[in-house]
This record gives structure tokens, C-alpha cells and sequence, in this order.
């Protein structure tokens, strides 16, 4: 028995950190139910706000809600053994080493909620640029950009906070990652131009992933908007690989974006059409446009005297911006322009010239002798 209290007795005398082991398993114990305590409080929080978000149309509430459901369960554990401290009577020194571990825990909770913050006002704010209402349509290339950025820059600001709030001299620190990042800078300034016109593209949105762009002698369909470059599959099927800073300081054409498609296009018919059926022409034209489903007619007009034909110019709008559609649709309008003026008895011109040959004679002149330069002089 009294080997036993001998043994309880240097138990007991063991120190750590200013705490008796009886104080430890104290701590400990007082920790764990203050933990439970804690996380119960937060769950029902969770639920509370869960529940009201689904009876109201705020979104407010669905981010404190989301905020909890990220609440770490160490940092629980951190704040309840830090108030166990109190509780079991520690000393200064013990408890403010055991507060460092508690500003590191919220430090690094609040970067977790920074992220959620960041994540749920870059949605809103895409999502309200983009009229859309889920993120089903979000373009999740542009979203990424901006997202990792902003995410890049919180956790630098807070990782310097947490150094000044333990102690820690930052100014030597910001001071040498101020030189050191112009150096940097400096090194890799066209990446970092590539990445800021990435952001650029995001938050101006000259296109989008999916529409149809031509950026000088190259056409495509936009795949990806990275932080560096811009992929494009065109036409035939390759990919195309831009840099983005290249791709803001050149013209773009975006077809996507096209509401409708203006066409302008232009015929002519011979130089012996009588002046009746050239007058009748427009109004021929007119009515075979208003016929086609698609397209409004717009104008057509006599413009000039070409060296082979008698010009006409016709405009007409299509009411979609699809390609295909277009085209089936100059096909029907170039069809019956033909079969028109075949049964109105009107030619088309084609490029030809009148040769004139001056024929000598002793006289010094002669018969004039004309001929087309289509003609071909067959042998004998």
C-alpha cells in the first residue's frame, strides 16, 4: 500500500508545461466534453440555418450555413482544450503557448472560410454577368482563373497575418518578398502577362468557351480559357494553341454572339436584256426572298455598268445566325433567281470582251472586224 502512494506520489510530482499529470488528465478529459459541447452547438446552428434557407429566397443564409459545414473539428477541439486550460487552472506561460495553437486553428479556419467567401461571390457575380441562374451554364475555365488567384492572394494575406499575431516580425519578410517578387516579376513577366489577360478575358468576356471566334487567318470554336493560353479546335479539326496576351492586343470576330447575319450579295445579266425586264428585276428578286422563310428582304438595285454585265446588288437579313441555315437559304434564293430568269427569258453575264480588228487595205483602211474574246478560231 504504501509502495502504491509512493508511486501516486511521483505521478503526481511529474511536471509538464506547469501541469501535474492529475491536471493533464484533467485537461484532457474537460477538453473532450467541452469538445462534444461545442460540435452539438454548431450542428444545430447548421440545421437552423439549413432550415431556413430551404423557406426563404435569401442566399444569404445558405452561405452562413455552408460557412458552418466547413467549420474544422480540430479547430472545436483546439478552442475547447484552450478553455479547459482555464478551467483546471494553468499557468500563464502554459496557456499562452497552448493560445498560439489556438491563433494558428483560426487562422487556418478563416482561410477555409475566406475560400467559401471567395468561391460563393465569384459564382454570384459570373452568374449574374452571365444571366444565368445555376451553375450548370458557369464557364468553369473563366471561373478557375479568377478563383485560384484570389484564393493565392487571401492565403498570403492571412499567413502574414498569423506571423504578426505570433510574434514574428514581418517587415524584413515583406520587405524581401517585395524585392524578391519584382525580381520575379521581372524574370516571368510574359507569363504573368499571359495570366493577367487570362483575367482580363474573364472579367471583359470578349468570348466565351463554345463560341465560334477568328482571330486573323484562323477560325474556330473556343475549348478552354487556361491562366496561360486559349485552346481552339478549328475547322479541320486541329487544335489551336493561343497565349491570352496575344489574343486581347488582336481583333476578334465572334460569330456566337450574332443576332442576325446581313447578306449582301451580287449578279448581273447581259448587255442586250431589254430595259422592261431589267426594270421588272428588283421586284422579281423582292418576291422570291419574301417567299423564303428565314430572311426579310432589304434592298435590291441596278448599282452599275460592269465592263460584261449589267450589276445588281441585293441585301437580305437572316433572322438566325446559323451557318447552315444561311447557306440552304442562298442556295433556295440562287435556285429560283435561275429558274426565274430562265423562264423570263433574262441571261446571266459571264466575264467575256469584243476583239476589235482593223482590217488594212491600199488605202490605209478597212472593214472593222469584231468578234468576242470567248471565240475560238478553228482550224482549217
Amino acid at each position: 500500500m504504501e509502495k502504491e502512494n509512493t508511486w501516486i506520489a511521483r505521478l503526481n510530482d511529474l511536471d509538464y508545461l506547469g501541469l501535474t499529470l492529475a491536471q493533464w488528465l484533467a485537461l484532457i478529459i474537460l477538453s473532450f466534453v467541452l469538445w462534444f459541447i461545442l460540435r452539438f452547438v454548431v450542428r444545430q446552428a447548421i440545421k437552423r440555418f439549413q432550415y431556413v434557407a430551404r423557406h426563404t429566397s435569401s442566399h444569404w443564409d445558405d452561405l452562413i450555413a455552408s460557412m458552418l459545414q466547413r467549420t474544422s473539428s480540430l479547430l472545436i477541439y483546439v478552442v475547447a482544450f484552450y478553455a479547459a486550460a482555464f478551467l483546471v487552472g494553468a499557468s500563464s506561460e502554459t496557456r499562452i503557448l497552448f493560445y498560439k495553437g489556438v491563433v494558428i486553428g483560426l487562422f487556418i479556419q478563416a482561410a477555409i472560410w475566406g475560400n467559401q467567401l471567395v468561391e460563393y461571390f465569384l459564382r454570384r457575380y459570373l452568374m449574374k454577368r452571365n444571366h444565368i441562374t445555376t451553375d450548370d451554364g458557369l464557364d468553369i475555365s473563366a471561373y478557375s482563373a479568377i478563383n485560384v488567384t484570389a484564393k493565392c492572394v487571401l492565403w498570403a494575406i492571412l499567413f502574414l497575418l498569423l506571423l504578426d499575431n505570433l510574434g514574428i516580425n514581418i517587415t524584413a519578410l515583406v520587405t524581401g518578398l517585395g524585392i524578391g517578387g519584382i525580381a520575379i516579376a521581372l524574370a516571368v513577366q510574359n507569363i504573368l502577362g499571359d495570366i493577367f489577360a487570362s483575367l482580363s478575358i474573364v472579367l471583359d468576356r470578349p468570348f466565351e468557351v463554345g463560341d465560334f471566334i477568328v482571330i486573323g487567318d484562323k477560325a474556330g470554336t473556343v475549348e478552354n480559357i487556361g491562366l496561360k493560353t486559349s485552346r481552339i479546335k478549328s475547322l479541320s479539326g486541329e487544335q489551336l494553341v493561343f497565349p491570352n496576351k496575344t489574343l486581347i492586343e488582336t481583333e476578334i470576330r465572334n460569330y456566337k454572339r450574332m443576332q442576325t447575319r446581313r447578306v449582301v450579295f451580287n449578279f448581273g445579266v447581259v448587255y442586250h436584256t431589254p430595259q422592261e425586264k431589267l426594270k421588272q428585276i428588283p421586284t422579281m428578286v423582292k418576291e422570291i426572298i419574301q417567299s423564303i422563310k428565314e430572311t426579310s428582304f432589304d434592298r435590291a438595285h441596278f448599282t452599275k455598268f460592269g465592263e460584261s454585265s449589267l450589276d445588281f446588288e441585293v441585301v437580305h437579313i437572316m433572322q438566325t445566325p446559323d451557318y447552315n441555315t444561311y447557306m440552304d437559304t442562298q442556295q433556295a434564293i440562287n435556285l429560283a433567281l435561275f429558274e426565274r430568269f430562265t423562264a423570263e427569258g433574262i441571261e446571266f453575264a459571264f466575264p467575256s470582251r469584243t476583239i476589235i480588228l482593223q482590217g488594212s487595205s491600199p488605202e490605209g483602211n478597212g472593214p472593222e472586224v469584231r468578234m468576242p474574246a470567248s471565240a475560238q478560231l478553228q482550224p482549217r
